[in-house]
C-alpha cells in the first residue's frame, strides 16, 4: 500500500555508471521517462562529486578497500555543532503542544497538496512506515532511528513517491519547534498521531531519535543496476524467499517490503504470501504482526494511479533546482487529488478510509475479487460486484463513489492458510485486532531505538517488552579493586580474561542499539554456544568469574568487564606502561526469560578481524567484513587499527593462532605488531588462499605468518599512515594509550545510561 508499505513507482532512467531499462507495466513496474541530459542522473548510488578524490581512487582502483563506512555521519557534518545534546533539547519539548499542532496539521489541508478526503493521515502513516520500515534485523541498519529518509537514495526511491510532500507538510511544524523535536522523531510522530486522529487507541510513543546530515550512503541495499529490478537478481532461487541475499528484506531494489502487483509483477497471492513471510521476518515480525500490520496499514488511505506515470518528471534529487528539493512532478489536470499517481494502483481499500475500524477485513473477505489494471496500467484486485453504498466516495467530490482494491499481498491474507485463519481471526474481534495492531506498530517504528534507557516522553508504556531487549540494573556500590583482586589470583590468563570481555561486547552494534556487553547474554543462548565465542574456553571463564560476582554481590557483566580491563592492565605493565583502564559499574545481567533468542541469532559474528576469526569463507573478503564490524561498533578507522594491533599481541586469536603475532612477548601490550609489520628488514609471500609468510629479507627464514586481515593494516595506504605512527619508537605509550580509550568505548557502547 502507498499509505505505508507496498508501492512500485520509479522514474529512475540515469547517464551514470548503471544502465537505467525502462520495465514494461506487465512485468510490475511503472518506470517513467526522465530527461535523458548526461547531467541527469537517476540511479540509486550517491555520487558525491564524479570529480572528487573518492570517486577517482575508486574509479582507478575498484579493488581497493574503501574506508568510506568508518567515516560515516562525520561529526563534521553536523550543523548543531559538537555541545548539542539532544536529550537536553527534548526536556524543553512542550509535548502536549507539539501533539496538538500534529493533530490540527492532519485536516489543514494546503491547497499545494491537498489531503484525500480532507485529511492527511494515510499520507503520514506511509511517511512512517517508511520511515521506519526499510529496517532489517540481520545487520540492525535501516529503520526511522536517524532521519535518513531526507537525503537520497531513499528519498528518491520508486517506493517513496510523494513522502517528498509529506515531509514538506511536516516543515512548519519543524520550524515552529526546531532543535528541540528532531525530524527523524517527527517523521515517525506522524504516522502515530494519524492513527490516533482516525481513532486507534495506540501503544505509545518515545521521544529520542537523534538526527543524521548526511545518507548513510554506505548502506547495503542491494546490487542491482536499475530501480525494480526484477527479484530474481536477489535470490539464488525465487521461488524459495527464505534464499534471499542477506542482509536485504526488501524483494525488489527501491521497495520497502513487497511488489504489490505481485513477485515479479505477476498476480499470484499466495507465491507473494511466501515472500511477505521472509521479508516480515527479515524486519523482526511474526505472522500475526504481519497481518495486523498489513489490514491496519490497509484500513485507512488509499493508492494512487490516475493517469500516465509516465509523465511523471524526476526524483528530488533529480529534479530542477526550482523544484526546491520536490519531485515527481505531475503535469496531468492539477496533478493531485484524484489526479494523483503514486504506485500506479489506484483506489481505497476500505468504505471509510479515514476511519480506523474493521473495514479492510470485512471488505476482503465479503466479497469476490478479479484482476484488473488500473487507470496507469498496474495489476489490482477490484471486486466483481459490490453494493454502490460499501464504495469509498471519490476523495473530492462526495456525490461520486469509486471501486475498492486490493493488492497482491492484500489477497495473500486471504488466500494463505496461516494468514487467512489469523485475519478471521482479526475480523471477528476488533478489540485484540486494535491492541496487536497498535502494538506491531509501535514496534515497527520503535525497534531500531535500542533499551527503553533510550526512550523519551510522556507516553512511553511501562510495559518492557521482550524485543526491547530489557536488562535489570546493576549495582555500583562494591569494591572494583577488591573484585579485581580477587579475579588476578584466580588463575586465568589474559587472553582468557580479554577474549571473554571483547566476545560480551563485539555484538553491539549501533545500527540498533542492540548487543553489548550490558546483560552478560554470553552466557545464555545463543550466544554461549557460538561458535566465534569458544564455547569451551567460555565456560571455563564463567565458571571461574561467576563464583566471584556471587562473593560481592554484583552482576555477570560487571565482572567480565572487569577481568577483561585487568587483563589489559597487566599487560600494560608488562610492556613498561603503568595505566588503569576506565570503567563503569552498573550492568545488570538478563536471563532467558528476557531474552529473545532467536531474535539475537543475526548478531553472531561470523567473522571477526580483530580475533583473526572466519567462520568460512565468504563472497566478500574478511577485511571487508571486519570494517562492516567495526562500523557497526562506533569505531573509526584508527581506533580499529589501534585495537587489531593490540589484540595480536596480547594473544587473543581464535583458537589460538599464531598468524598476525608479531611478537616475542605475547601478553605484552606492546606496538611490536607495527613495528615488525613496517619493518624493512622482512618480505611477504602470499602461500594458500588468504594466508601469509613474513620472511627475512637476508636468509628467507619464516619469521611470522599472517592472514589478509593483518597485512592490510601495511598494503592499504590510509591503514598503513596509522600504523606508521604506532610503529615510531616515540609512540610505546601513545598506543599503549590509545588501545586503552578504544577499548573502554567497545565495553561502554552500550550504556546508554551513563551517556
Amino acid at each position: 500500500m502507498e499509505n505505508n508499505n507496498n508501492t512500485d513507482l520509479s522514474n529512475g532512467q540515469g547517464k551514470c555508471p548503471v544502465n537505467h531499462e525502462q520495465l514494461p507495466l506487465n512485468e510490475g513496474a511503472t518506470i517513467v521517462e526522465g530527461n535523458h541530459d548526461a547531467s541527469a542522473g537517476k540511479c540509486p548510488v550517491m555520487h558525491g562529486g564524479n570529480t572528487s578524490t573518492k570517486a577517482n581512487v575508486m574509479g582507478w582502483w575498484p579493488n581497493a578497500l574503501n574506508l568510506d563506512i568508518l567515516s560515516q555521519n562525520d561529526t563534521k557534518t553536523n550543523p548543531l555543532g559538537h555541545e548539542f545534546n539532544y536529550q537536553e533539547e527534548l526536556k524543553k519539548l512542550d509535548i502536549e503542544a507539539l501533539k496538538k499542532d500534529m493533530h490540527a496539521l492532519m485536516t489543514d489541508s494546503q491547497d499545494w497538496w491537498p489531503a484525500d478526503w480532507g485529511h492527511y493521515g494515510g499520507l503520514m502513516i506511509r511517511l512512517s512506515w517508511h520511515s521506519a520500515g526499510s529496517y532489517r534485523i540481520s545487520d540492525g541498519r535501516g529503520g526511522g532511528g536517524s532521519g535518513n529518509q531526507r537525503f537520497a537514495p531513499l528519498n528518491s526511491w520508486p517506493d517513496n513517491v510523494s513522502l517528498d510532500k509529506a515531509r514538506r507538510l511536516l516543515w512548519p511544524i519543524k520550524k515552529k519547534y526546531g532543535n528541540k523535536v528532531s525530524w527523524a522523531d517527527l517523521l515517525v510522530l506522524a504516522g502515530t498521531i494519524a492513527y490516533e486522529d482516525m481513532g486507534l487507541k495506540t501503544f505509545g510513543f518515545a521521544f529520542g531519535r537523534e538526527d543524521i546530515w548526511s545518507p548513510e550512503k554506505d548502506t547495503y541495499w542491494g546490487s542491482e543496476k536499475e530501480w525494480l529490478a526484477p527479484s530474481d537478481e536477489r535470490y539464488a532461487d525465487v521461488e524459495n524467499p527464505s534464499t534471499m541475499e542477506n542482509p536485504l528484506a526488501a524483494v525488489q531494489m527501491g521497495l520497502i517490503y513487497v511488489n504489490p502487483e505481485g513477485v515479479n509483477g505477476k498476480q499470484n497471492p499466495l507465491k507473494t504470501a511466501g515472500q511477505m513471510r521472509e521479508t516480515f521476518a527479515r524486519m523482526a515480525m511474526n505472522d500475526e504482526e504481519t497481518v495486523a500490520l498489513t489490514a491496519g496499514g490497509h484500513t485507512v488511505g488509499k493508492t494512487h494511479g490516475n493517469g500516465d506515470a509516465s509523465l511523471l518528471g524526476d526524483d528530488p534529487e533529480t529534479a530542477g533546482a526550482e523544484e526546491q528539493g520536490l519531485g515527481w512532478k505531475n503535469p496531468t489536470n492539477s496533478g493531485k487529488g484524484r489526479h494523483t499517481v503514486t504506485s500506479g494502483l489506484e483506489g481505497a481499500w476500505t468504505t471509510h478510509p479515514t476511519k480506523w475500524d474493521n473495514g479492510f477485513f470485512q471488505m476482503l473477505f465479503n466479497h469476490e475479487w478479479e484482476s484488473r489494471k488500473s487507470p496507469a496500467g498496474a495489476l489490482q484486485w477490484e471486486p466483481i460486484s459490490i453494493k454502490d453504498e460499501d464504495r469509498p466516495v471519490d476523495v473530492e467530490d462526495p456525490s461520486i463513489r469509486q471501486n475498492p482494491m486490493m493488492t497482491d499481498a492484500d489477497m495473500a491474507l486471504k488466500v494463505d492458510p496461516i494468514y487467512r485463519e489469523i485475519s478471521l481471526k482479526f475480523m471477528n474481534d476488533q478489540e485484540y485486532f486494535s491492541d496487536t495492531f497498535a502494538r506491531a506498530w509501535f514496534k515497527l517504528t520503535h525497534r531500531d531505538m535500542g533499551p527503553k534507557v533510550n526512550y523519551f516522553g510522556t507516553d512511553v508504556p511501562q510495559e518492557d517488552l521482550i524485543w526491547q531487549d530489557p536488562i535489570p540494573a546493576g549495582t555500583t556500590d562494591y569494591d572494583r579493586t577488591a573484585v579485581k583482586n580477587k579475579i588476578a589470583v584466580s588463575g586465568l590468563s589474559i587472553p582468557e580474561m580479554v577474549n571473554t570481555a571483547w566476545d560480551s561486547a563485539r555484538t553491539f552494534r549501533g545500527s540498533d542499539m542492540r548487543g553489548g556487553a550490558n546483560g552478560a547474554r554470553i552466557r545464555l543462548a545463543p550466544q554461549k554456544d557460538w561458535e566465534g565465542n569458544e564455547p569451551q574456553r567460555l565456560a571455563y571463564v564463567l565458571s571461574v568469574l561467576e563464583p566471584i560476582a556471587a562473593e560481592f554481590g554484583i552482576s555477570i557483566a560487571d565482572t567480565i568487564v572487569l577481568a577483561g580491563n585487568l587483563g589489559i592492565e597487566q599487560a600494560a605493565k608488562a610492556a613498561g606502561v603503568a595505566i588503569t583502564v576506565p570503567f563503569s559499574a552498573g550492568r545488570g545481567d538478563a536471563t532467558d526469560e528476557m531474552t529473545d533468542a532467536e531474535s539475537f541469532e543475526p548478531l553472531e559474528p561470523l567473522a571477526d578481524g580483530y580475533r583473526n576469526y572466519s567462520k568460512k569463507h565468504f563472497a566478500v573478503s574478511s577485511e571487508e567484513i571486519m570494517l562492516d564490524r567495526t562500523q557497526l561498533m562506533g569505531l573509526t578507522a584508527p581506533e580499529m587499527t589501534v585495537l587489531v594491533g593490540g589484540m595480536r599481541v596480547l594473544g587473543t586469536n581464535y583458537g589460538n593462532t599464531k598468524h598476525g603475532v608479531f611478537t616475542n612477548t605475547i601478553g605484552a601490550l606492546t606496538n611490536d605488531f607495527f613495528v615488525n609489520l613496517t619493518d624493512m628488514g622482512n618480505t611477504w609471500k602470499p602461500t594458500e588462499k588468504g594466508l601469509y609468510e613474513i620472511c627475512d629479507r637476508k636468509t628467507g627464514v619464516v619469521k611470522w605468518t599472517a592472514t589478509g586481515m593483518d597485512l592490510v593494516f601495511g598494503s592499504n595506504s590510509i591503514l598503513r599512515s596509522y600504523s606508521e605512527v604506532y610503529a615510531q619508537d616515540d609512540s610505546k605509550e601513545k598506543f599503549v594509550n590509545d588501545f586503552v580509550r578504544a577499548w573502554a568505548k567497545v565495553m561502554n557502547a552500550d550504556r546508554f545510561d551513563i551517556r
